[in-house]
């Protein structure tokens, strides 16, 4: 059998949604891009939403209209996507990495208020795999240090923990819709915020620090634009947001199909003392975004490698940051500095999780996991 490591959920509804753009009279940065935004905003419980060409642009924009630059350090952890602290690099400043909860992978708070300096600016907290960070307590240590905070919630839309979404108790949250994320427009991404000047300066700077969008200069009579800051080319444009518009509608029932597929994951791994899940957080409502698990360090590729000849697709989620060339030659960064980033990603395995999957498909990516880690060591 073979199960495709994902496969997107674009049908009827999108498809025609895309041919209605492609038939209008903009298909850059207009009237589609604005519906969408305004109900991620209502969606997610903000005032403002953004959309933009990535969530490596939604971070970047975000830090950037918070003041962040050369010399200032922002703190984050190191088991995520690149993308994260790849952000902070192009502003200028410093990420400053601090470990995880090694049965979550979510930052450990407990650790957040050694790691503030006199050059901390920022508080980014990563929401992986689709369950939120303990915002409360990440709000309560911002305020105490008068620090801002930006939440990537690239794998968290549908998140919500202690009746929290993201974006409710920080300064803005950055989602990304490329092309393996639970609503999808193959790239693309979007900030959202209550911060009525943050969101207009994030506005004026995805499109190159401009006044005035195509849509605001062509519709009508033609009005002038001025540059009034230096922006960059991060603009959403219609024929993403029209493939995106018909998916947020439907968000929460594609979810529920991932969560029955998850709770058939976790009880048929349960009793399998070779591989371990992820813990799910009481008090939250994951968003269900990848299914890991781990497997002893010595057997991970193995396993990798089993899985795929036996045409199942599976993937990496993550190998630690700092671990990675670039940054342990530029800042130094060894082994054993993050221990629990360094055991998750030496561990983790991804498995299949999109709502197209057959119960033969699950069954058979069960039985696969179960049978092929037989001879294994045991997880840790």
């Amino acid at each position: 059998m073979k199960v495709e490591f994902y496969k997107h959920n674009l049908g009827d509804e999108e498809k025609q949604k895309l041919l209605e753009c492609v038939d209008s009279l903009f298909l850059t940065t207009g009237s589609y891009v604005s519906e969408f935004e305004e109900k991620l905003a209502l969606y997610t419980g903000n005032d403002y939403a953004i959309g933009l060409t990535s969530c490596t642009a939604a971070l970047h924009l975000s830090l950037l209209a918070l003041g962040v630059g050369k010399g200032d350090e922002v703190i984050t952890t190191p088991m995520t996507f690149i993308a994260t602290s790849n952000a902070i690099l192009y502003t200028g400043a410093t990420p400053v990495f601090v470990d995880v909860d090694i049965s979550t992978g979510l930052i450990n708070t407990s650790q957040i208020e050694c790691a503030i300096t006199n050059k901390t600016k920022v508080i980014l907290p990563v929401h992986l795999y689709g369950q939120m960070c303990d915002m409360q307590e990440i709000k309560k240590i911002a305020d105490q240090h008068n620090l801002n905070v930006i939440e990537d919630a690239a794998h968290c839309i549908e998140g919500v923990r202690d009746g929290i979404k993201p974006g409710q108790y920080s300064d803005a949250a950055c989602f990304s819709f490329y092309a393996t994320k639970n609503i999808t427009s193959g790239e693309g991404g979007a900030v959202v915020t209550s911060n009525k000047e943050l969101a207009s300066k994030i506005r004026t700077m995805r499109n190159h620090g401009m006044s005035k969008e195509a849509a605001d200069r062509y519709v009508g009579k033609y009005q002038h634009w001025d540059m009034i800051e230096l922006g960059y080319k991060y603009n959403m444009f219609n024929i993403q947001a029209s493939l995106l518009i018909s998916q947020l509608a439907k968000i929460d029932d594609a979810r529920e199909k991932r969560e029955i597929i998850c709770g058939k994951y976790e009880d048929a791994f349960a009793s399998n003392p070779h591989v371990r899940c992820i813990e799910t957080i009481r008090n939250s409502k994951s968003a269900r975004h990848l299914f890991t698990i781990l497997c002893h360090k010595n057997c991970r590729d193995t396993m990798l490698d089993l899985l795929q000849e036996n045409g199942i697709g599976v993937a990496v989620n993550y190998r630690a940051v700092h671990l990675s060339s670039y940054y342990a030659k530029r800042f130094g960064f060894k082994q054993g500095m993050f221990p629990n980033a360094e055991f998750i990603g030496d561990r983790t395995l991804t498995l299949p999780l999109y709502t197209q999957l057959t119960e033969n498909e699950v069954n058979y990516v069960i039985a696969s996991v179960n049978n092929l880690s037989e001879e294994f060591t045991d997880v840790e």
